[in-house]
């Protein structure tokens, strides 16, 4: 699977717990619905911690992988 085309990328690299996840929440509500934000994250903790976020918001996380020791995650906003 590939990852969707996103409109907005914020690199949170450097963050740990719960900065990522707050970021993220502030970065999806200036976004229109449908829109896809990407995420550059380093916390090794950040693939949990947003799969519990999209489960808990209703986002999708329509797109998640490692890449050269950093985690890439593109949420859809719901």
């Amino acid at each position: 699977m590939t990852a969707p085309e996103a409109q907005l990328t914020v690199d949170l690299s450097g963050l740990n717990c719960p900065l990522p996840i707050l970021r993220a929440k502030k970065a999806l509500a200036d976004l229109p619905s449908g829109t896809v934000l990407h995420l550059v994250c380093t916390d090794p903790g950040t693939p949990s911690d947003f799969e519990a976020f999209c489960r808990q918001t209703g986002h999708e996380l329509a797109h998640q992988e490692p890449a050269d020791g950093k985690f890439l995650f593109w949420i859809r906003r719901r």
